[in-house]
């Protein structure tokens, strides 16, 4: 996956109460290859279903439940684990630490530039995809070898198709993120019309069974799609 194809399915969530600065944003990220959703109160956004995006830019001040508040529901739940940036007027060091102390990855201080802002969004996304990796690399024996094009169990290099391939690691590279079928088949066969939707579900059942015990990293989420859950590679002895 390329980096143009990498910012096509990386979505972000913006939650702000002022929509004109939501605009500024949501213009500046799309026109950045970005998908960009909005909500304009923490309410609207706990509504959502969280774990379709990368990443979050969180207002703070927000009338009922605040960006701070928003914060610490979402590091209670365990499948939340997406970075979350913080794009607020509150800039003391009190105010900066709790947000750290929350959960927060990042500040960005109203008023912003945009290219602050943009700079910003990649170094955290490549942070936590980084750290991602890492972990699953080292904690499991499970391991993708971009440059081979090839998946690892310890040592035993497993035997993929290239479309098979190529789902597994577009579902890894961006863990918890739910991909629907059609999501998958503008990525992988985007150059293949009137691929069907049992194509997918074929070829998930297929990497299932080739990775043995680490295929229910594979999780099915009924009527949206499926993502990659790296928390059970933890549970396998390698």
């Amino acid at each position: 996956m390329n980096i143009k194809e990498y910012k096509q399915t990386t979505r972000i969530l913006v939650v702000d109460d002022e929509p004109d600065l939501c605009q500024i944003l949501q213009f500046n990220l799309e026109a950045n290859g970005y998908q960009v959703d909005v909500v304009n109160s923490a309410e609207e956004a706990l509504q959502l279903n969280l774990l379709k995006y990368n990443l979050i830019l969180l207002d703070v001040m927000m009338e009922k439940i605040s960006g701070f508040e928003m914060l610490s529901i979402i590091r209670n739940e365990k499948k939340l684990k997406m970075p979350v940036i913080f794009v607020t007027a509150m800039s003391s060091e009190s105010h900066l630490l709790k947000g750290f102390t929350i959960g927060a990855d990042d500040y960005v201080r109203k008023p912003f530039s945009i290219n602050e802002v943009l700079v910003r969004v990649k170094a955290v996304l490549d942070r936590y995809q980084m750290q991602v990796q890492t972990t699953v690399n080292n904690s499991s024996g499970f391991q993708i070898d971009a440059q081979q094009k090839k998946v690892f169990i310890g040592k035993t290099a497993i035997d993929l198709t290239r479309t098979e391939y190529d789902i597994l690691t577009t579902l890894y590279q961006q863990p918890g993120k739910v991909y629907s079928r059609d999501d998958l088949i503008n990525s992988i066969w985007s150059d293949q019309p009137y691929i069907s939707d049992r194509a997918v579900d074929v070829n998930i059942t297929r990497i299932r069974k080739k990775l043995g015990a680490w295929g229910k990293c594979i999780v099915t989420r009924s009527g949206y799609g499926y993502y990659f859950d790296a928390q059970p590679l933890a549970t396998v002895n390698t």
